[in-house]
């Protein structure tokens, strides 16, 4: 019997709303590795595509904000573990989407395997960082706690297309908020392959959304989105025009826009991007015989 077969290749399609959809323009665009040899075809996500992932990114958003700091960490490790599962798949992917050695990809899997584990580990920590209780004159106390900002949009980083992707995806969603993702056009594989990593771990449907293409082309209708309280420009770093193109369209309504800076996905992240997606909500009580109300603004 001959044991020639051809190979089952993988079709790659969004992920939205805890579902595999097609990109509803029905176009698709070819992957290469890094040295132009054809991997896979891509879904080229439309603007509806990009309007149909805030919706379910907003539906999520109440569910997963509301649950409890601890179970977000624990839904981050599941992701972690599952992660390390699949790290021969993660490597070979890396390795042909950002042209590594085996050994230097499967670094990278590790590290964003460990990212995943320290941002879990900060889920019931971040309050402390960013709340706490405050001086104030006057027969009162005053506590500020932090909240999640809501639907943010996350144009992924190009060149570091798992750990860069991991390194702003995470916070974002330990943080309770909801992302839809804009993957590295030319290296989308291990974006589109966390999706599956998600939809088979305990993250809700609708928490992580992950659209592949162009971001010139998603972006600025993401930005300009009224339903989208954030936008992480981290993958427009590299190109000034699009970057301003993106941060006139979130111009439209009020957002919170971190501006892309040059990144070394490598170092120690910090709180910052935690931070960054959070609203503070202070509260004032009286204290002594003032009676039991309170007020928040």
């Amino acid at each position: 019997m001959s044991t020639d077969r051809l190979s089952v290749l993988k079709t790659y399609k969004l992920y939205m709303g805890g579902k595999f959809p097609r990109s509803e323009s029905g176009r698709v665009y070819e992957v290469t590795d890094s040295k132009g040899n054809w991997l896979a075809n891509a879904p080229r996500s439309s603007r509806k595509d990009a309007r149909n992932a805030v919706v379910a990114a907003r539906k999520a958003f109440g569910g997963w904000s509301g649950a409890t700091a601890y179970n977000r960490g624990q839904v981050l490790y599941r992701v972690a573990e599952m992660l390390e599962g699949r790290r021969d798949q993660f490597t070979a992917e890396v390795a042909a989407a950002e042209g590594l050695s085996r050994a230097k990809a499967a670094a990278q899997v590790d590290a964003a395997v460990d990212r995943w584990v320290w941002y879990a580990g900060w889920s019931d920590k971040i309050a402390q960082v960013a709340g706490g209780a405050n001086p104030v004159a006057g027969p009162y106390f005053n506590l500020s706690t932090p909240e999640p900002t809501g639907v943010v949009a996350v144009i992924a980083p190009a060149g570091s297309s798992l750990l860069g992707l991991v390194s702003v995806v995470a916070p974002v969603i330990v943080t309770g908020n909801t992302a839809v993702v804009v993957a590295d056009e030319f290296a989308p594989l291990p974006a589109l392959s966390l999706a599956e990593v998600l939809a088979t771990s305990d993250v809700p449907g609708g928490v992580v959304n992950v659209l592949s293409g162009s971001a010139a082309e998603v972006g600025a209708p993401l930005a300009a989105h009224r339903d989208v309280n954030a936008v992480d420009l981290a993958g427009a770093a590299g190109d000034t025009g699009l970057a301003t193109e993106l941060e006139v369209a979130a111009a439209d309504n009020l957002k919170r826009v971190l501006r892309p800076a040059a990144t070394d996905w490598a170092a120690d992240p910090g709180t910052g991007r935690m931070l960054a997606f959070l609203e503070t909500k202070t509260v004032w009580h009286p204290t002594g015989g003032l009676g039991a109300a309170g007020s928040s603004y």
